[in-house]
């Protein structure tokens, strides 16, 4: 790989880990906001499952960060492989996360009685954020 190439590469990758950052906290910035308004509405179950999907919809963020960054690592080391080896934990991972997720959502609407539908849309607070990050970068480009 030639130097250019290389300074390429830094740059490509400091601007993923800045839109990465961008959509970490755009995603508590609009999860804590609409929890701010419901909850300034007087409707406090609305509000309990905004927050809480909010934190899960970042959680599952992170996470699935962390297991991109894994895959990234695994493939870097076997490069030029003919059969590269993917570990059985890049597939048990997913199932695990969204399973945990699943039950913490389960178990919150049972025993705390949080509306199903305000955790749904604090969950969604991830996809703005997304969508928002992707604007961003749109509308002002790193060149």
């Amino acid at each position: 790989m030639t130097m250019d190439a290389q300074a390429a590469d830094r740059a490509a990758s400091s601007s993923g880990r800045q839109t990465e950052q961008r959509i970490g906290w755009l995603t508590l910035f609009f999860g804590l906001v609409a929890t701010a308004v419901v909850l300034g509405l007087r409707h406090k179950r609305w509000a309990a499952g905004l927050a809480i999907g909010t934190v899960l919809g970042w959680l599952n963020f992170r996470w699935l960060k962390r297991a991109a960054d894994v895959l990234v690592i695994v493939s870097t080391a076997q490069e030029g492989r003919e059969k590269p080896k993917v570990p059985l934990t890049a597939y048990l991972a997913p199932l695990f996360r969204y399973g945990l997720l699943g039950l913490t959502v389960y178990v919150i609407f049972v025993f705390l009685h949080v509306p199903l539908g305000s955790m749904i849309l604090g969950f969604c607070a991830l996809a703005a954020a997304a969508i928002a990050a992707s604007v961003w970068e749109i509308l002002r480009p790193v060149d």
